[in-house]
């Protein structure tokens, strides 16, 4: 392959990853006005209802990490090429799927097969970026994807707000959102639609140019079989865990007469059996659905660690600073593209920075410069309060944002490496479903902290019919619970009281975040023998087709010093 297809072929890969990481936030913005257009909120079921909408979200993040691993296995089996252009088609039909849904049982249902699509286009993206570009070239190409993986996910909430604002299909086509018996009014109003239709256009263009940039090109393939019941074991463990840690501390469930702590114990209690079974499954089979087997490299393992650990305090970061924004200082949507901004473009930028200094620094260095710097950025976030500045805000979170985005490349490039081209799928799903899992517990926790605390502080306002009257300034205290000055005066409270309990989450978020300095500091680097081994002298162009034919690189031989040969690639 020559280089401009290669390129290409980069871009196509990013673009895949940057949709999948948008549309894992965009509709969090979306959510209120999906749910005015097609819940009922003052029916009887009104509850229900809303209960059921939490899936839209929900349900898209759990069957993306669920299928993230399924993913890289067979990326390692079927090729990552065809894997991945069938992944953006299930994408943009799940998107076409939600932008036309008329109730929420149909919007759930197309976001499923949406993260299906999108679940699979991460890990298999980094996989293909690593088998397409060899020696020093590869971080740079994991750079790349990482910063547009990111980029997404940060961006997917301004982007919301901006087509939530922008779009108004009905009075550019003259229609009507109650027009009955009008199909096409029904698929094209209100604005949230458009947030799944914008994949459409840019999902087929990728497809496109992957297609004509990569005739006869595909990773090495391996034979196998796909491990069924271990990936039902993974989802089980993964979804008991997540809904139990998300019960946490709750008072009642959607109603129901169970109590939450009997429930939660049993869900952790599911999750903990269901994750020893899926380890001692696939410590027992061959070509297990997560190879346990890979963790024995203390590389990988570290990397797969750091990914969790730094996965958490970038959940809270991103949803901490913009609830902080929009519920502590009362900020709008300028302040809320401000902010959101300002740590996805820091994100990203870091994330492309590191996938160029890790040729001459090595990866133990550069991840360590990256925890430091997000660990200040985290610090600065948990000295916020009610009086604090947008500005103040923004660089704090550009900052975390930086130091995040430089440990993306060398994270994924240690655990590449360590697990050798047989395995670039598997090893590339399990350090993107490691920082999934780290995400998924940060935003349980803050959900269930969340929850909590808003009882807590309901209570603390409604527990007598006085008292609030012990919140307030003396001289408001002959004044009814519903006057303008009492109000606000408890908004200020309240304003007060949500500041120390998002400072308190973005004070754990550092000291998570610096738990991952310990295993980072087994990580290697391509500024080592090994990378310069890797990167001498071009590989011949018909390389990669060799290997194709023969599975001869597949096979994850080693020298006698207990390094692979050198590999094909290019030069990025």
């Amino acid at each position: 392959m020559d280089r401009r297809s290669a390129l290409v072929l980069l871009m196509v890969f990013g673009t895949g990853v940057f949709l999948a990481g948008l549309e894992l936030m965009v509709t969090a913005v979306a959510l209120p006005s999906i749910l005015a257009d097609l819940a009922d909120p003052t029916g009887a079921s009104a509850w229900v209802e809303l209960r059921k909408a939490s899936w839209i979200i929900n349900g898209y993040l759990l069957v993306y990490i669920v299928t993230m691993p399924l993913a890289g296995r067979l990326a390692d089996l079927w090729g990552a090429r065809r894997l991945f252009l069938g992944a953006l088609g299930i994408f943009v039909v799940g998107s076409a799927l939600a932008g036309a849904a008329q109730d929420l049982d149909q919007l759930i249902a197309a976001r499923f097969i949406q993260a299906a699509g999108g679940g699979v286009l991460v890990p298999v993206g980094t996989a293909a970026a690593s088998h397409l570009f060899g020696g020093a070239a590869r971080p740079r190409a994991l750079g790349v994807i990482g910063a547009l993986t990111f980029l997404g996910m940060a961006t997917g909430p301004v982007v919301g707000a901006a087509i939530l604002s922008a779009v108004h299909a009905d009075d550019a086509l003259g229609l009507t959102a109650t027009g009955a018996g009008n199909p096409l009014a029904a698929a094209l109003v209100p604005a949230w639609r458009w947030v799944f239709y914008l994949n459409i256009p840019v999902g087929i263009a990728a497809l496109a140019l992957a297609w004509a940039a990569s005739p006869g090109w595909e990773t090495p393939r391996r034979a196998g079989r796909v491990d069924a019941l271990g990936a039902l074991w993974f989802g089980l463990a993964l979804v008991a865990g997540l809904v139990g840690l998300t019960l946490l501390g709750t008072r009642e469930i959607a109603g129901t007469g169970a109590d939450p702590a009997a429930v939660t114990v049993a869900l952790l209690a599911v999750a903990a059996v269901a994750s020893v079974v899926t380890v001692v499954r696939g410590l027992r089979v061959d070509d297990p659905f997560l190879d346990p087997h890979l963790f024995r490299s203390v590389t990988f393992s570290s990397a797969a660690l750091v990914s969790l650990l730094t996965g958490y305090g970038f959940a809270t970061a991103i949803i901490g600073g913009a609830v902080f924004v929009d519920r502590v200082i009362y900020g709008g949507p300028d302040e809320q593209r401000l902010a959101l901004g300002a740590l996805a473009g820091a994100t990203a930028l870091g994330a492309l920075a590191s996938g160029f200094v890790v040729r001459v620094l090595s990866l133990r260095l550069v991840t360590l410069a990256g925890l430091g710097t997000s660990i200040v950025g985290l610090l600065a976030m948990a000295s916020w309060d009610s009086t604090v500045s947008i500005g103040t805000v923004a660089i704090a979170l550009g900052v975390f944002g930086f130091g995040f985005g430089l440990t993306v490349t060398p994270r994924s490039t240690a655990a590449v490496e360590a697990a050798g081209r047989r395995a670039f799928g598997v090893a590339s799903a399990v350090v993107t479903v490691a920082r999934m899992i780290g995400m998924a517990v940060g935003l349980a926790i803050l959900t269930a902290y969340g929850s909590t605390t808003i009882d807590r502080l309901a209570d603390e306002v409604y527990a007598t019919p006085g008292a609030y009257l012990q919140l307030i300034p003396e001289a408001l205290r002959d004044r009814p619970l519903r006057d303008p000055f009492v109000v606000q005066a408890l908004e200020g409270w309240a304003s007060r009281e949500a500041a120390g309990i998002m400072v308190g989450l973005f004070g754990v978020a550092a000291v998570v975040t610096a738990l991952a300095v310990v295993p980072s500091l087994a990580l290697g680097g391509p500024s080592g023998s090994r990378a310069r081994m890797l990167s001498r002298g071009p590989a011949p162009t018909d390389a990669i087709h060799a290997i194709g034919a023969t599975g001869s690189s597949a096979a994850g031989g080693r020298d006698a010093d207990g390094l692979e040969p050198p590999e094909p690639g290019l030069a990025l």
